[in-house]
């Protein structure tokens, strides 16, 4: 099996600090905050292995593009699979229940 590649474009970057930072320094649950952001770290990077695992994103602005999805507590993670490069682009971390 071919390892790929996990790229994190910025706005991804940008959506984990925020996530960290509103539920470290709003909510005041650093240690929550920590063990969130590490769940998610782990499934992000668990696609090297299995880039086609998530499921293709079926509405919202991603929809029927190419975007896959997986879903890690109450968070969505947007990416592509490129096969030519073996890379997986994470593209966006979002709050499941937002609209996007």
């Amino acid at each position: 099996m071919d390892k790929h590649t996990v790229k994190l474009l910025s706005r991804a970057y940008r959506d984990l600090d925020g996530i960290y930072a509103y539920i470290a320094e709003t909510l005041l649950e650093p240690g929550t905050a920590q063990r969130l952001l590490d769940a998610l770290e782990e499934a992000i990077f668990s696609l090297e292995k299995l880039p086609q695992r998530g499921a293709p994103r079926k509405n919202g602005v991603y929809a029927n593009k190419g975007y896959r999805q997986i879903l890690i507590n109450n968070f969505t993670v947007i990416y592509r699979v490129d096969e030519i490069s073996k890379q997986v682009v994470i593209v966006t971390v979002r709050y499941s229940k937002s609209q996007f």
